[in-house]
């Protein structure tokens, strides 16, 4: 082989990064969770915080049971004990709450049943 192919095929072509090149790239865009609120006896203050705590735990969990879980002690953290919450997509109730303490809503197509009782 020859000394010209040999520098042509010396190794792989560098590319030059210039400023712009070495931006961190956007983080993907997340849709925004859809919510419906069925049914409330909550101040709105607190049914947002709901929503907010229920969304954190649906990115942070895949398991019903543990999103549920972590709404559940939040509320018991924040506002004290006893609260209550069900997760799921199919499920039917009839629960007795303390006044102002019950919310339930969709996010996307999962139902957030939560309430405080005891």
């Amino acid at each position: 082989m020859s000394e010209e192919l040999k520098k042509n095929f010396a190794g792989p072509p560098t590319a030059r990064l210039n400023a712009d090149d070495r931006k961190p790239l956007p983080a993907p865009a997340v849709p925004p969770k859809k919510v419906i609120i069925k049914s409330a006896d909550m101040i709105p203050d607190m049914q947002k915080e709901a929503v907010d705590i229920a969304v954190a735990a649906f990115e942070k969990y895949n398991v019903e049971k543990d999103v549920a879980e972590q709404i559940k002690k939040e509320f018991d953290k924040r506002h004290g004990p006893t609260w209550h919450c069900i997760v799921g997509r199919n499920f039917g109730s009839y629960v007795t709450h303390e006044t102002n303490h019950f919310v339930y809503f969709y996010l996307d197509q999962k139902a957030v049943l939560l309430f405080k009782s005891g």
